[in-house]
């Protein structure tokens, strides 16, 4: 077909109507319906004419509720959750925390914040009584501060939905209400520092509350909870062992943790002194320290296990080295001794189980700083715990590397370190060999470990260390068929520049069971009792036995059975 073909133009005016921009269309649509009204009227048929125009009206009207119905449906199936408001903020909904089994640790539950507009109270004087009748627990100041001024107020917040019944009921001009989610802690001051605390506006703070707040966050908006790795059946023990020791030692404070060595998870972490999170502002000086994370300690004896480790692991010892320690040892002018001095030439299983100072400063000499800080660093001991908490602190470390430096280093000072850094290397030394992250997560980290160390060696140490509870200075951390296996620490504090005997803590790094193949599930159990004032004051005698007892308590909830040994344990390859 041409262009010039006539037909052309009859099928461009049948298609211009198609094509015309929908504005256009809709104009046509307003004149034919606005001439209607016209051609009725000249027709003389008015009742078309009221016809018409109250069918537009009701088309209109059609029109505005089909929007606002589409609008309505929309929202409630796109728009998610609606934010709500308390005191003119928004509230973000926080879900539960809970213990691995689905024990609540932390949950929000409604409450009110009540306001006053004092603009519309007849009697303030009269308001002022029943408000005080009602709810005794507003400040007197507080209330009449509110009473007085010219605009609405917040009286209080924090209402339960009783206490605002009781208000609600006294019929007060001027008294409103407006609802708020709180967050609670049903335990207390239970497993405090581990859990944490949100503020009002619903964010985290400290502890998992912060460690895991988008976590939290989330399933609040999904209706869910979050999961942590304690069992609060073992943060109970844990924490009842713990004041015990404390209140037995006449001590300041302490630290107790329980640690899955398999898969980093801490079932317990209790620090001493505690506070409640509902009432924060009551809580003595340093009690919402988490010393478990946040507290550096030079840590005394328990440090022996890495040294030993090393020199076994590098070949600078075995288990029958000897060392001489018939004599002090002199670096320079300076004199080390022994506390539980024998005066004789030791293997190196005897230094372990007599914590001989000289014995550990020599074999750290012996393997130089490279050696020594390269060891230390695969135990996580020169950076801050991993573990989820955003208050674990990195440790305070020595400046150099002399020998000097070298010999403190071996027996637990010149280097301060958090009490969680501790648990992890030592999870580390008897799991097999693999550092792994300590977790608050449910399954623990989810990362690979790495190795520190052989299987073997870690089978050694172990074997050193059972050793030591039956035959060392760890013989109070027993516990009857759980083979029960640790190190003693004791450290003075440096106070003023000089460490002070009166100040000092006792440790013990323990495990159970000790014995068994290298995948077997074990439990690190590790106890420090801050400035003892009782006598002696050493690891073995202040933190030994909460060791024990936690172990003893704990055994039936990890699931471990009794088996006791039937001869004392030999370390592989010592000599008889």
């Amino acid at each position: 077909m041409s262009v010039q073909d006539p037909r052309f133009d009859l099928y461009r005016r049948a298609a211009a109507p198609a094509l015309a921009p929908l504005w256009r269309r809709m104009a046509h649509s307003i004149w034919s319906i606005e001439h209607a009204f016209e051609r009725a009227r000249a027709d003389a048929r008015p009742e078309e004419d009221t016809r018409v125009r109250i069918s537009l009206v009701f088309l209109l009207f059609s029109m505005v509720f089909a929007l606002l119905a589409a609008g309505a449906t929309w929202a409630a199936l796109f728009r998610g959750e609606v934010p709500r408001f308390s005191g003119g903020a928004a509230a973000l909904v926080r879900g539960d925390l809970t213990d691995r089994n689905g024990q609540l640790l932390a949950a929000n539950i409604p409450h009110y914040a009540v306001y006053i507009d004092p603009t519309e109270v007849w009697d303030r004087e009269h308001a002022a009584r029943e408000i005080r009748r009602a709810y005794p627990a507003v400040s007197a100041e507080r209330l009449a501060r509110v009473l007085e001024g010219d605009r609405r107020l917040i009286l209080a917040s924090g209402l339960t939905p009783s206490e605002r019944r009781r208000l609600h009921a006294l019929g007060l001009g001027g008294v409103s209400f407006e609802a708020e989610d709180r967050r609670v802690y049903p335990l207390g001051s239970s497993a405090a520092h581990l859990i944490g605390f949100a503020d009002t506006g619903g964010r985290g703070v400290s502890g998992a509350e912060l460690a895991f707040d988008d976590a939290v966050r989330a399933a609040g908006a999904s209706g869910g909870d979050v999961a942590l790795s304690i069992d609060l059946r073992v943060q109970g023990v844990v924490e009842a062992e713990l004041l015990q020791a404390v209140e037995a030692a006449k001590a300041e404070a302490g630290v107790a943790m329980v640690v899955d060595a398999s898969t980093g998870e801490v079932l317990g972490m209790a620090s001493y002194p505690t506070f409640d999170p509902a009432h924060r502002d009551r809580a003595s000086a340093g009690a919402t320290l988490n010393r478990a994370v946040s507290a550096h300690y030079e840590m005394g004896s328990v440090f022996k296990s890495f040294v030993v480790a090393a020199g076994l692991e590098t070949g600078a010892a075995d288990v029958n080295t000897l060392f001489d320690a018939s004599d002090p040892l002199m670096i320079g002018r300076r004199r080390i001794a022994d506390f539980h001095a024998q005066n004789r030439v030791m293997t190196l299983e005897e230094v372990f189980l007599h914590s001989s100072n000289i014995g550990t400063s020599r074999l750290a000499i012996d393997m130089g700083p490279e050696v020594m800080r390269d060891f230390y660093g695969r135990f996580g001991l020169l950076e801050a715990a991993p573990i989820e908490l955003r208050e674990s602190a990195a440790p305070v470390l020595p400046r150099n590397w002399s020998d000097s430096t070298l010999a403190s280093l071996s027996f637990g000072y010149a280097i301060m370190i958090t009490p969680a850094q501790m648990a992890a290397a030592t999870a580390a030394l008897v799991n097999g060999g693999v550092y792994r992250p300590l977790s608050l997560r449910r399954g623990g980290a989810g990362v690979e470990g790495r190795r520190v160390l052989s299987e073997r060696t870690s089978a050694t140490l172990r074997d050193l260390m059972r050793a030591n509870v039956l035959r060392g200075s760890g013989g109070r951390a027993d516990a009857p068929g759980l083979r029960v296996g640790g190190k003693t620490g004791s450290a003075n504090k440096l106070v003023n520049g000089r460490y002070d005997p009166a100040q000092a803590i006792g440790t013990f790094a323990g495990v159970f069971p000790a014995d068994g193949p290298a995948d077997a599930r074990r439990y690190v159990v590790f106890v420090l009792i801050d400035e003892p004032d009782s006598w002696p004051r050493t690891g073995g005698f202040v933190a030994a036995p909460a060791v024990g007892r936690i172990a003893d308590r704990i055994a039936p909830f990890v699931q471990v059975e009794r088996r006791f040994d039937p001869a004392p344990v030999a370390v592989a390859g010592a000599q008889p």
